[in-house]
């Protein structure tokens, strides 16, 4: 008794993992040869860019807040009656 191996066939997955393979090495190496080695996103590239648009989001919304506690500081004054303020000089 003799057991034959399962014979192998090439499927649709096969050919649409071995193009998809293919396209990603190409698009890879035009990359290179049109960007340059040093201007290749990288993940550690994005994660940085990531970083720095934190951070300015953040910058902004400081600066937002600051303004919008201005703008209530000085309404808030021009709402008191006038002999709460103090006199100049």
């Amino acid at each position: 008794m003799s057991m034959s191996e399962p014979q192998q066939t090439i499927g649709l997955t096969t050919i649409s993992r071995t193009v998809a393979s293919l396209a990603v090495g190409v698009v890879h190496t035009l990359e290179r040869a049109v960007v340059g080695e040093g201007r290749m996103r990288t993940a550690r590239g994005n994660a940085w860019e990531a970083v720095c648009a934190d951070r300015a989001r953040a910058d902004q919304r400081a600066e937002l807040n600051r303004l919008v506690a201005e703008l209530t500081a000085a309404r808030a004054a021009r709402q008191r009656p006038q002999r709460d303020r103090q006199p100049v000089g």
